[in-house]
């Protein structure tokens, strides 16, 4: 636990949410179980592992002391959460938690909920994906852009505030999508912005009477009973790409998924989509570190054909 110390004692005091320490990645031996969180004002340690109470009170005098030293004026606030097969729990160890508790990321802002449930409402290991997808529509302007399993919606108010014509939200969960139209109230983006509350895999006419697309985002859990679980799912996703890009769109695939590397995205997008070519790998935040490449989160950058030449043949890539 001692790296997990280490990280507390000169933590900075954020104002942005992002992850503090990733023990996650294997870089601290003894500390893979330990996660630690800035959802400003509060911070959320995570652990994967049950944990003993005195280990809860060495962290609490750490976290204190550290408060004590960055804002002395203000209340300590922090949420512990475990989860393990035995032992499933979130605690408010100290303070409180505004409510409604929004965060921000490069001037977004969204709604969180480090209460309850184990998916915040803001997945920080995906900090660069969303940043990737400033600059992409940044760059281009105007773009129509489809965001699959979309969430709380963090993808949309980017590119929304980056300047998209319009984007289609797809998931299947209402609740999930109600946040991410308050996501999009709490930054002035509706206006272009449209919510479908489906199955995926049951709205594709509606998903294609909206397209092309020049940008679609493909970020699905790696393993949800009842939704998606990638070994057998990514697949009808890919055959569909080709068919919903507008010429030279892009797609940004995302999995999170330890077992599954990035060739198995790559070699199913070859066998099932030749004609998209794989532009680039982003980078993961640099807190997310991981001792293996190919465990850790992939989000991977791929670009569609152009229009036929009038000879009608393609361009080449």
């Amino acid at each position: 636990m001692q790296a997990l110390l280490n990280a507390i004692a000169t933590m900075p005091l954020p104002q942005d949410a992002q992850r503090i320490f990733h023990g996650r990645g294997g870089l601290y031996p003894g500390c893979e179980q330990w996660a630690l969180d800035a959802f400003p004002p509060v911070w959320v340690l995570t652990s994967f592992q049950p944990v003993s109470e005195d280990d809860l009170a060495t962290l609490h005098h750490a976290l204190s002391t550290r408060w004590q030293q960055l804002s002395p004026d203000q209340p300590l606030n922090w949420v512990f959460q475990c989860r393990h097969a035995s032992q499933t729990e979130t605690r408010l160890m100290a303070g409180s938690v505004p409510e409604p508790h929004v965060v921000n990321e490069d001037g977004a802002r969204y709604r969180v909920h480090v209460l309850k449930g184990q998916n915040h409402g803001l997945f920080l290991d995906m900090a660069e994906g969303r940043r990737w997808v400033r600059a992409h529509v940044q760059a281009r302007a105007r773009l129509k852009v489809l965001n699959l399993f979309a969430y709380t919606c963090a993808f949309s108010v980017v590119a929304m505030q980056a300047g998209a014509r319009h984007v289609v939200n797809v998931d299947m969960s209402q609740g999930a999508m109600t946040i991410g139209q308050q996501n999009h109230q709490l930054n002035g983006v509706m206006a272009g912005a449209s919510f479908l509350v489906h199955d995926i895999f049951k709205t594709w006419g509606k998903i294609t009477r909206s397209g092309p697309y020049d940008l679609i985002i493909v970020d699905p859990p790696s393993y949800q009973k009842g939704s998606f679980i990638a070994t057998k799912d990514y697949a009808k996703l890919m055959r569909r790409l080709p068919e919903l890009l507008a010429p030279e769109g892009q797609a940004l695939l995302c999995l999170n998924a330890p077992e599954l590397d990035v060739a198995f995205l790559h070699e199913q997008m070859q066998t099932l989509a030749p004609e998209l070519v794989l532009q680039e790998r982003v980078a993961n935040p640099a807190v997310f570190a991981d001792v293996s490449p190919e465990r850790a989160l992939k989000v991977l950058v791929y670009q569609g054909p152009g229009l036929p030449k009038p000879d009608g043949h393609l361009p080449n890539p």
